[in-house]
């Protein structure tokens, strides 16, 4: 007979394992050789219920087995150790298994968890779009709520769904409140395309009335009308952009028919044409000595009072108009250029895309010359010109934001 702490072979070959409790249980009869062979055949069996323990151990330890699946796999394995023809530890295998439950269950709990957190997160998340697209659709900011919108939808496709009756809710808010902007954005476009109509047929009816006093000779009432007929001109508010510049140069058509013919009648006036130009030349000559514009305020305030004066001085001979009022016109833009820099220098929202360009650009540029210095590391000239080539592109790219971002002040 030969035994062994965990089983033995008897005299007839039959061969026992002993349990933790010390009763015995045949796994197996042995006859074809000596009893040593018969434990080691018997042993070489559990050792094979030890790897696949090891196994099932590490799958749940390493990978995303289900919970369903790795309880299947465990319960065969458990079936496996209760009837086993093997020699050895048994208890200490069941033992594991019962570990390896309790390992099962805390990853389902975990799971579910995580699961219940990442719904939960979804649900605080499409409650925050619906929120912002509740405040969008009062909003008449057209362009900007309608772009926001678009993209608040893109990224509730990117959410996870919620329970069906709460994510219907959810969406049907969502819904409402892009439907209640989007009515209300084509009814102020339709009011305002209305409101261009009629400002059109005004025009047209200014225009027709202006066209008709062209050839008057009443030069002060129809003067006085003239002034009239553009005092309703600039309240009728804009046509259609397709309409509006052929009827104003109409308009102006007209008037400048009649105030020629007044001008060639008036022909004693130029004189005092001629002195209305000097003077008007004078009031440029101290404009332009505002340039380059260094105080804006006080620029500003400056032209103000020239312009008053300008307006005062009355008509000068009309080929001169268009050089002197060209001057004034010139510092005027550069007035309006200097402001428009002010507006952008001091626009936190231009200022923080510029930066954010700029971040990028850099970390763009940071990346390439660390590809470029590996590359010339490891002898590979030829990946190195070529990304040397697109760093010096990017570089040009960053260089040129940069002297963006300092027309904000840094």
């Amino acid at each position: 007979m030969s035994s062994d702490p965990w089983g033995r072979v008897d005299e007839t070959g039959t061969v026992y394992v002993r349990t933790a409790d010390g009763s015995e249980r045949a796994v197996g009869s042995w006859q074809a050789g000596s009893p040593d062979e018969a434990l080691a055949y018997f042993k070489r069996k559990y050792d094979g219920l030890v790897v696949e323990i090891g196994l099932l151990e590490r799958r749940v330890q390493t990978t995303d087995l289900s919970a369903k699946d790795a309880t299947t796999a465990i319960d065969h394995l458990r079936e496996q150790i209760t009837d086993a023809h093997a020699v050895g530890d048994l208890d200490a295998l069941a033992k594991r298994l019962d570990k390896l439950v309790e390992s099962v269950e805390s990853r389902r709990e975990e799971r579910k968890a995580q699961k219940a957190k990442q719904t939960d997160d979804a649900r605080h998340a499409k409650e925050a779009l619906v929120v912002e697209a509740e405040e969008l659709a009062q909003s008449e900011q057209w362009r900007h709520a309608g772009e926001r919108l678009r993209a608040l939808v893109d990224t509730w496709k990117g959410l996870p769904r919620l329970d069906r009756k709460s994510d219907d809710e959810l969406w049907h808010r969502f819904s409402h409140a892009r439907s209640a902007f989007s009515k209300r954005r084509k009814a102020h476009f339709a009011s305002l395309d209305a409101q261009r109509e009629e400002a059109r047929k005004a025009k047209e009816r200014l225009v027709a009335e202006a066209e008709s006093l062209s050839n008057s000779q009443d030069w002060g009432p129809t003067a006085a009308r003239y002034r009239d007929l553009m005092t309703e001109w600039k309240a009728a508010g804009r046509a259609q952009r397709e309409h509006e510049d052929d009827l104003w140069n109409r308009f102006r058509g007209a008037q400048d028919i009649f105030f020629t013919a007044r001008s060639a009648i008036f022909a004693e006036r130029d004189a005092e044409q001629g002195e209305n130009l000097k003077l008007k030349e004078e009031l440029a000559d101290e404009a332009e000595k505002l340039l380059p514009i260094t105080d804006l305020k006080a620029a500003r305030a400056s032209f103000r009072t020239l312009n008053e004066r300008w307006e005062a001085i009355g008509h000068v001979p009309r080929d001169a108009r268009p050089k002197v009022e060209g001057r004034m016109h010139s510092v005027e833009r550069a007035l309006q250029d200097a402001e428009e820099s002010e507006w952008r220098r001091t626009n936190p929202e231009a200022r923080a895309r510029a930066a954010g360009l700029t971040g990028q650009l850099q970390a763009a540029v940071d990346k390439l010359r660390d590809q470029v210095e590996a590359a010339r590391t490891s002898d590979n000239n030829s990946k190195a010109d070529k990304l040397q080539k697109e760093l010096d592109g990017r570089q040009a790219l960053l260089d040129q934001a940069l002297k963006g971002l300092e027309e904000f002040g840094g």
